[in-house]
């Protein structure tokens, strides 16, 4: 904390009175409002300096474009810290939660998802002009690696938690198949990678944009899932479709659209993120036990259910799979007998 107070100082001149420990989520940097006469900020100690260079570079690419992510104030020396502008407590997820059970959303939150997914591809072309890729963390681009992690990711740390039996090799062999189906990538658009409400912030009826360190080259489709599937928010099939419709008029501005082609890529990596969003509800919720986590499983399980309606033909034994885990799972687990809630 003294590091940050000191940044404080240079950007203020004056020592603060207070900081306060943000909630945390999945990741290990911790946030602190910090406050004072100056005035007040917010304050990152990050754990690896290569993600937040990546975060200060992508944020100066964000504010280039004219689009709004937190002004940096300061950063330490070492590069480990830095404050940044506070833009306030309205969450868009915060915003959206207590309606989210009745889908009943009003007007005004209506308008805060029409103007969010508006200003997606706005974000995807304009903040890749001049980004060096290279300064991506972990990785430059949604590759061959990244996909590969993911898919593991939810094999190893959800599917493998559970009491299901599956067969290993049909599996990886519907996985080889996905992966292929998902490179190469086509033109050079930033992929924010985890394009969700509990990143956005309406500020002045404006969304401001936050947590994109993990942003990097790849397909324009994949945040449009981050967002429209995330189960957090739950949005009921007729709103996604809705806000598929005003992505698409904003993406024409940037784009030739062909459709067909775009909904065929789009529901592909909509199973790609869902894998991975089942990893991290396994990691973070089955084998650490964070609640936020555990409480997403029920209804990413729906999610589940609802995209394979129509399984994929290309990945049958996946889609067997997936279907058995969101109809048939009963929630038993490995886990020295715990037993996750499942709808």
């Amino acid at each position: 904390m003294e590091r940050l107070s000191e940044l404080y100082q240079l950007w203020s001149g004056l020592r603060p009175d207070r900081a306060e420990l943000l909630p945390l989520s999945g990741s290990a940097r911790k946030y602190y409002r910090i406050s004072g006469q100056g005035g007040t900020c917010i304050g990152c100690i990050g754990t690896t300096l290569s993600e937040n260079r990546a975060f200060l570079e992508i944020d100066s690419r964000f504010r280039a474009a004219g689009l709004h992510a937190p002004e940096v104030y300061a950063v330490s020396p070492d590069g480990m810290c830095y404050i940044q502008e506070d833009l306030g407590d309205g969450g868009l997820f915060g915003l959206l939660e207590p309606y989210v059970q009745s889908g009943d959303f009003p007007q005004e939150l209506l308008d805060n998802l029409h103007d969010t997914i508006a200003l997606l591809p706005a974000v995807q072309f304009k903040v890749a002009q001049g980004l060096d890729w290279d300064v991506c963390f972990p990785d430059r681009e949604f590759n061959a690696r990244m996909i590969s992690f993911d898919m593991n990711y939810f094999k190893y740390d959800f599917l493998k938690l559970t009491t299901l039996n599956f067969n290993e090799i049909k599996l990886q062999d519907d996985f080889d198949a996905l992966l292929r189906d998902s490179l190469p990538l086509e033109g050079e658009t930033f992929m924010y990678r985890d394009f969700q409400a509990r990143n956005i912030i309406i500020k002045d009826s404006e969304p401001c944009f936050i947590d994109f360190q993990g942003g990097r080259r790849g397909p324009v489709q994949y945040d449009l899932a981050s967002f429209l599937w995330n189960a957090g928010t739950h949005f009921s099939a007729t709103l996604r479709s809705e806000l598929e419709g005003v992505y698409l008029r904003s993406l024409e501005e940037f784009c030739p659209v062909d459709e067909k082609k775009f909904r065929k890529d789009y529901r592909r990596l909509t199973l790609l993120r869902l894998l991975q969003e089942m990893g991290a509800y396994g990691y973070r919720g089955l084998v650490e036990r964070k609640g936020l986590f555990l409480d997403c499983i029920p209804t990413a399980l729906g999610c589940l259910r609802e995209l394979l309606a129509e399984p994929f033909s290309e990945y049958p034994y996946l889609s067997e799979t997936l279907l058995k885990l969101s109809c048939d799972w009963d929630g038993s687990t490995l886990m020295n007998g715990f037993k996750a809630r499942v709808k």
